[in-house]
């Protein structure tokens, strides 16, 4: 069973600065309507885990990403290009460093890596104007702010709630999902009323995008069976996917001493998470 560690945290090592960028985990979410220009209004409760990639900013230019994901096969190559949404960030600050990033956090999991990268620029740069951060991404707001936290509108509006220490354990299947289809199909199966199973009373554990990202990806399907055989519990997908969660330790859940989860040949990585505050440093775990 893997663990994360370490987030949060922003150390200086010999003129470089290294700053954490923790994964988000989207408790329950619901859609609550479309804007005119296209982006859906949401309502969510998130939190940020000690998962996390590592930045560490040094002078002068470029980007370098090294990859130690715990999804065995990967999730693809991460973009060191103007793509990657740290380069947009520096950007966006109008300062240049140069930036080696530690991917931790799988691409297309819905667990918000890149989102965490450029939140983690704007805090080493300083900035915690949450309209710029919006303006990179719906959940670099939240990730911006940190801990935990309602989410609303297209994510520019977060509402700091108090800190609760909880344990999830996440399954990662060795395959991502894209946020802008699971959105479009949202969309389709809203026009043609074929939406079910949607929750309108806001409680937690509740994710009105699940139906969508099994029309994305049905391959997601047979992960979130073979955790609910192991575990004896339905697990809920986190955000758009392509990561499903339970909350508890690897011991209530029936997962001690498991890395991984099969499917057939593929293997999921399973990994022990716990919640962060937004103050988190390593030091609170000494």
């Amino acid at each position: 069973m893997m663990t994360g560690a370490d987030p949060g945290a922003t150390s200086k090592q010999a003129g470089a600065v290294q700053v954490s960028a923790p994964a988000k985990l989207t408790l329950s979410l619901r859609v609550t309507g479309v804007r005119p220009d296209g982006y859906h209004e949401l309502d969510a409760e998130m939190v940020a885990l000690d998962l996390h990639d590592s930045l560490i900013f040094e002078p002068g230019t470029g980007l370098a990403v090294q990859a130690e994901l715990p999804v065995p096969d990967g999730l693809g190559e991460v973009p060191s290009g103007p793509d990657n949404l740290v380069v947009k960030a520096l950007t966006a600050v109008g300062r240049e460093a140069r930036v080696g990033l530690i991917k931790r956090i799988p691409p297309g999991a819905g667990l918000g890596g890149g989102s965490s990268n450029a939140a983690a620029v704007l805090r080493w740069a300083g900035c915690h104007d949450l309209a710029v951060a919006a303006r990179l991404g719906a959940d670099v707001p939240f990730c911006v702010v940190g801990g935990r936290a309602s989410v609303r509108g297209i994510g520019e509006s977060v509402m700091p709630l108090p800190y609760q220490e909880r344990r999830f354990v996440l399954l990662l299947p060795p395959f991502g999902v894209n946020t802008a289809a699971v959105y479009r199909a949202w969309d389709e199966l809203e026009r043609t009323g074929r939406a079910a199973g949607r929750a309108g009373d806001g409680r937690a554990g509740t994710n009105d995008l699940e139906e969508a990202a099994l029309v994305v990806e049905p391959r997601l399907a047979a992960w979130r069976d073979r955790f609910a055989e192991v575990s004896g519990r339905r697990p809920l997908l986190a955000g758009s996917g392509s990561t499903w969660f339970l909350e508890g330790t690897p011991e209530e859940l029936g997962t001690e001493g498991q890395a991984f989860l099969n499917v057939g040949a593929a293997k999921g990585a399973l990994v022990a998470v716990r919640t962060v505050r937004a103050d988190y440093s390593p030091s609170d775990d000494t």
